[in-house]
């Protein structure tokens, strides 16, 4: 098939879920209990604990005022127990990466990465993995700021297409912020139904939905541009 009539220019992937398992409460829980504790908290409420695990972190300066502490202090403490206990989780196999992976190490599309997750954490996955054939690897800003631009906003998706040129990009994903992230992009999604998601409602449909990152190749070359 004619490169020209190929729907997508390049096929950009999250992180946690689609390129590597999850990280666990596991992980996480220590890192904020420790942010907390440094700050001198040492019993916070385990619904404050469990906020900065995965929430959107609007609430944060009115949990921050409850304890009177710092918001930004303790982000800063959160966010470097995170990253090293990713690490030490990656290093140890406990965030290991998916099998099907290798499907998509040869297309012949740049190829790139665009994470919710910490840049630092993006980049010891790409380095641990040997990530080599990404043509780009991004994760959000280690910061309040970062955490602002974080997907469903699509800053660092425009941030990835404009980095590889890229104006019809396949974004593959594993929620409903991914599929929203791309949506607000103005680019296609592929949603990866992956074992943890076997139940996950999806408020807004896909462009499409997958089982594995093994599909990807038949569908970005099946994929022309509409006439």
């Amino acid at each position: 098939m004619d490169e020209a009539s190929l729907r997508y220019d390049a096929v950009l992937f999250d992180n946690d879920g689609v390129i590597v398992e999850r990280t666990s409460n596991g992980v996480m829980e220590p890192a904020v209990r420790g942010a907390f504790r440094e700050l001198g908290v040492d019993e916070p409420d385990p619904h404050h604990v469990e906020y900065l695990i995965r929430g959107p972190m609007d609430e944060l300066g009115d949990i921050c005022r409850a304890y009177g502490i710092d918001p930004e202090r303790l982000w800063d403490e959160r966010e470097a127990r995170a990253a090293a206990g990713q690490k030490e989780s990656i290093r140890n196999g406990g965030k290991p990466l998916y099998d099907d992976v290798a499907a998509v190490a040869d297309l012949s599309l740049p190829l790139g990465i665009v994470s919710n997750n910490q840049s630092e954490t993006i980049d010891f996955v790409v380095d641990h993995y040997d990530l080599d054939w990404l043509d780009f690897a991004s994760g959000r800003e280690m910061s309040l700021a970062g955490v602002g631009r974080k997907k469903p906003e699509p800053f660092y998706l425009e941030r990835a297409l404009d980095a590889l040129g890229a104006e019809s990009a396949l974004y593959v994903g594993d929620s409903a912020v991914d599929v929203a992230a791309a949506d607000a992009a103005g680019i296609d999604s592929a949603f990866v139904r992956r074992p943890h998601r076997a139940d996950y409602d999806l408020p807004h449909e896909p462009t499409y939905e997958i089982d594995g990152l093994d599909e990807i190749p038949d569908l970005v070359r099946s994929a022309t541009v509409p006439e």
